[in-house]
């Protein structure tokens, strides 16, 4: 992350063997070049195999041999989840790294025969070509700690999803099935309600249960006294327009959907309980919390993303890293709107941005900030312009504390602040 593209380009030196792989579910195409782009042995077809991976080394250390050179370095393209292995496997042979985007590779491609071709003999040049003229990014892999939590945070965020998924499903039964039934639970998930489902889920079986049956049903549930809920669902039961045919199939279906989403609940717990411990093994992560409005998951979604802060020379590398850099659209007498990049870690934008949602109901000083920048008398922004920008500052905070392992002050933030003003 501290490695412009000048500093890059001087990285391959003419002792510099510049390896270019496309990477394959099962098999890796792989071809060497020197610091002029000069082919300097055969295509290397390889498996995806620790067989695979020795012969690599093993072509990769005979080339080097052969042609005088000292140093080595591999690009690819981040092709799904394919090249975490090959990956790990590089860099502990001690071997640098770089990641080419794959838009590059596509337009890149024609420049040799101006041709739209894709072959696994084209592709591992136009890789090396670019990784020669510095077009590359740094290869990060977390280690330790930050690898548990970017697993930990995956994890969860997939039982999420399966979540939603599985709650527009039951919500889609009870559509067809039982419509009344949300009219008179305001969500399916409370305890009364997901027991009632799992015991009397049709219309017909609540109306032959009667208030009565409800009633003993929730007290193993509830303490409160629901008995003019149970004459509402009962009543609702009753007149209820839902599809009764296939009633015995739609029953199972509504019951696998419950115990699925119950599974997926506590797994869920128990995973957040893990990120709660993780994120608190990394240095300096409790000065996050000492942030009004930042919690233990939030912050440990965010040093997921981010890593590990030295690598990082300032926070406006962490900014890019989050695809909130500013970019305008402008040519000759147009103006365009100037907007984020939106290229970076899609999950590190998300996490801040939803962050910033409580730290502007919790937090003073970043609310001050905020109705500072939507009132000023020049150029006063927006709602979501403000938020974009605060996000920018609380990047700023985050590194200042991960950095340097101070604790949170808010007076400095507001001095900060006060300083701006009176600039501008």
């Amino acid at each position: 992350m501290k490695s412009t593209q000048n500093e890059k380009i001087l990285q391959i030196k003419n002792e510099t063997l510049v390896i270019g792989i496309d990477i394959g579910k099962d098999t890796h195409y792989a071809r060497a070049f020197d610091s002029r782009g000069i082919e300097l042995a055969k295509l290397l077809r390889f498996s995806n195999s620790a067989e695979g991976y020795n012969a690599l080394r093993t072509w990769m250390q005979s080339t080097m041999q052969q042609k005088g050179k000292t140093d080595a370095i591999v690009g690819f393209e981040p092709t799904g989840h394919y090249w975490f292995s090959l990956g790990d496997y590089l860099r502990n042979q001690g071997y640098k790294l770089g990641i080419v985007n794959p838009y590059h590779v596509k337009c890149a491609r024609e420049l040799d025969d101006n041709r739209q071709t894709k072959t696994d003999l084209k592709d591992p040049k136009t890789i090396a070509m670019l990784v020669k003229d510095g077009r590359y990014r740094d290869v990060y892999i977390p280690s330790n700690c930050y690898q548990e939590l970017r697993e930990a945070v995956l994890e969860r965020e997939r039982l999420v999803e399966q979540m939603t998924a599985l709650s527009n499903q039951v919500i889609r039964w009870l559509d067809i099935r039982f419509p009344e039934f949300t009219k008179v639970f305001k969500s399916w998930k409370g305890k009364t309600a997901f027991a009632t489902l799992k015991q009397f889920p049709t219309p017909v079986k609540v109306a032959q249960a009667g208030p009565e049956g409800l009633i003993a049903l929730w007290q193993q549930h509830v303490k409160r006294n629901y008995a003019l809920k149970a004459q509402q669902l009962f009543q609702a039961a009753k007149t209820s327009i839902g599809r009764v045919s296939g009633s015995n199939a739609a029953e199972v279906v509504l019951q696998n959907l419950l115990v699925q989403y119950e599974l997926a609940a506590s797994q869920l717990e128990q995973i957040e309980a893990l990120l709660s411990d993780l994120v608190l093994t990394v240095p300096h992560s409790d000065t996050l919390l000492d942030v009004k409005g930042i919690g233990k998951l939030s912050t440990a979604v965010i040093i997921s993303e981010i890593g590990e802060i030295q690598r990082f020379s300032s926070p406006r590398q962490i900014v890019s890293l989050a695809g909130l850099s500013l970019i305008e659209n402008s040519s000759g007498r147009h103006k365009g709107q100037t907007t984020i990049s939106k290229r970076g870690r899609k999950r590190l934008r998300e996490a801040l941005f939803r962050v910033m949602i409580p730290l502007l109901a919790n937090n003073a000083e970043f609310r001050a900030m905020h109705q500072r920048n939507i009132t000023r008398d020049q150029n006063p922004l927006t709602k979501m312009q403000s938020v974009i920008a605060l996000c920018g500052k609380l990047i700023r905070v985050i590194y200042a504390l991960l950095s340097k392992g101070c604790r949170y002050d808010a007076s400095k933030l507001v001095q900060d602040m006060n300083r701006s003003m009176m600039a501008a």
